[in-house]
């Protein structure tokens, strides 16, 4: 075409711009901010290429929220397949809580945005479930599975905590003592 617009054909990128945009609007505005019209524009594509691409605004959101937890349990199971030992996969899963899980703020706000889905639509509780199911199946490399349910369940609350607590006390720790008190928690939950 020769009026500058541009076809599906020559736009192979299209969809992967949309769902980077809705991820982008979802971490700026939380769920409720996003619109197949914002998400376009963000994107820099037509309005008639949404419904191309996905059949509403909930595929989407489902797609955007799929694909997030898929990332954050493969960054699990690649920095825990790197451990030989069980003191490695305690140092690992402490750095993931202090270096990796939800330190990116639009990663925190999209973490609670999927809790928030998922504590209310089953289609969204099945996607945390595949996550922690992933975390889990990760850190039973190394502990045994009701281990791994507790260290998964630390690794939530503490970097939870971490991202979210105003205590000035915790606040003014440096990143070594923030690694080093969640070192010590899971020492002493695996013993």
């Amino acid at each position: 075409m020769g009026d500058g617009r541009v076809t599906r054909a020559s736009d192979p990128d299209r969809r992967e711009r949309i769902i980077a945009a809705a991820r982008e609007l979802i971490a700026a505005e939380g769920v409720d901010g996003v619109s197949h019209r914002k998400v376009a524009a963000l994107a820099k594509v037509p309005l008639g290429s949404m419904t191309y691409h996905f059949t509403g605004r909930d595929e989407l959101i489902f797609e955007v929220f799929t694909r997030f937890a898929q990332e954050m349990s493969d960054r699990f199971q690649a920095a825990l397949s790197a451990a030989v030992s069980r003191e490695e996969a305690v140092g690992i899963v402490a750095n993931l809580i202090n270096n990796d899980v939800l330190t990116d703020p639009d990663e925190l706000v999209l973490t609670h945005e999927l809790y928030a889905l998922a504590a209310r639509d089953p289609k969204y509780r099945e996607v945390t479930h595949a996550w922690m199911s992933r975390s889990r199946a990760a850190f039973e490399r190394h502990f045994d599975p009701l281990t791994a349910r507790l260290i998964d369940a630390l690794v939530e609350g503490l970097s939870i905590h971490r991202a979210l607590d105003v205590d000035p006390e915790l606040a003014g720790l440096s990143s070594e003592e923030r690694r080093g008190l969640a070192t010590e928690a899971l020492r002493r939950l695996v013993g």
